[in-house]
């Protein structure tokens, strides 16, 4: 490996990132005061968007670290920026306070509360009153990113730390914590998706919501970092020194999330309308019949079959920038497909709809997330220069 020095570059990136990050989120401000409902909907798909892909980079830096990956220590780094970036999140998520009555009817005061009636008012009343308050789901909002930026900032700790010292015995630090970290990562993603997106239909209930939710953020995570590493390259950026190998590893994650998401998907789709439960078939058929049929038969094409397929072959995915396009694809589709999970619980019946705050609040939090990133990797390596296992991760060749 060449002598690679810290990456000093990252104001060329970071500045425009925060800039239109920060120019987004007033235009949503404004956007709220003008149209509250539709807003809040738009800020809830931006943020649970760019928040997911940031824990899915976390879970699979700690998966990797517990199955001892030696292939992946080049593209580490940039995992663990991705990770380290949800102290940013925390932030952003107050954002959605002043918007949680326009989004849940749990919610005390919101005006969705007056479409409630006969069973579901005696369930939210009664039965679910206990878990759906904000007393109590402000205090699971504490824990879920005191988890996450508890496991992030020890990872990149450590890991940086070794930069410096290349002592071993932090390479078995983040080998021994992974593990244990690992059951409190996927408890709190997934209560989080049942908090952020589930209750958006009180009645609603999936015991896998959590899982399709975070099955569609990794693959995200895995485009998120396909696309770094084809444009990192240059002087002092890891993307110089990754082989084709790496590349074609990347894509074989991307397939195999996408056939994942297809198996969730349909499993999730399958038990709900065999069980043909009043309370949690609704959901499935207003997404199934009328003006969202056509979405969702196209989310099948879209997000499944076409990325599998296409994906299927080896040489394309030993081609870094043709991956790169198919990373871009999948990552403005799993937005559509938050989308068709969010936006029915605003338009309903009308069918899709836009607002122009679905763009601003994407670009919004997602440019102050990119800049924050870019800020924690300022002055830093782009990979981990004194990983025990570096030398042969450069080396690495696709069995």
């Amino acid at each position: 490996m060449t002598a690679m020095e810290r990456y000093t570059g990252t104001p060329k990136l970071m500045v425009p990132a925060f800039g239109l990050g920060v120019v987004g989120l007033v235009l949503t401000a404004v956007g709220f005061f003008m149209n509250p409902e539709a807003t809040s909907f738009s800020y809830l798909l931006g943020f649970t968007y760019w928040v997911g892909i940031s824990v899915a980079a976390l879970i699979m830096l700690a998966i990797f670290h517990t199955a001892k990956a030696k292939w992946l220590i080049v593209l580490r780094r940039a995992m663990e920026t991705m990770a380290v970036s949800v102290p940013v999140f925390a932030v952003l998520f107050l954002g959605l306070i002043p918007a949680l009555k326009y989004l849940y009817p749990w919610f005390p005061g919101s005006p969705l509360f007056a479409n409630i009636h006969g069973v579901e008012l005696e369930h939210l009343a009664h039965k679910q009153h206990g878990y759906l308050n904000p007393t109590f789901f402000g205090i699971r909002q504490v824990i879920y990113f005191a988890v996450w930026i508890f496991v992030s900032t020890r990872l990149y700790g450590w890991s940086t730390k070794q930069d410096e010292s290349g002592g071993l015995d932090l390479t078995v630090k983040q080998r021994r914590f992974s593990p244990g970290a690992l059951p409190f990562l996927a408890l709190t993603i997934t209560f989080a998706s049942f908090d952020w997106l589930m209750s958006l239909t009180p009645m609603w209930q999936s015991t896998i919501y959590g899982v399709y939710y975070f099955a569609g953020s990794f693959l995200a995570a895995f485009c998120m970092l396909m696309l770094i590493t084809v444009n990192a390259q240059g002087k002092d950026l890891y993307g110089s020194v990754v082989k084709i190998s790496h590349y074609h590893n990347l894509g074989k994650l991307m397939l195999a999330f996408t056939a994942f998401w297809a198996y969730i998907a349909f499993s999730q789709f399958l038990l709900v309308w065999i069980a043909n439960i009043p309370e949690e078939a609704p959901w499935y058929g207003l997404r199934m019949f009328g003006p969202w049929r056509n979405l969702s038969i196209a989310l099948f094409w879209l997000h499944f079959v076409l990325p599998f397929f296409t994906l299927l072959s080896r040489t394309l995915k030993e081609k870094p920038r043709l991956m790169a396009v198919i990373a871009v694809y999948l990552l403005l589709i799993h937005a559509v497909d938050l989308y068709w999970l969010i936006w029915p619980a605003f338009s309903g019946e009308a069918g899709p709809t836009f607002h122009w705050t679905l763009i601003t609040a994407f670009v919004g939090v997602g440019g102050v997330s990119v800049g924050y990133a870019l800020f924690r990797a300022r002055g830093r390596y782009t990979l981990p220069v004194k990983d025990p296992y570096i030398a042969e991760s450069l080396r690495y060749v696709q069995p």
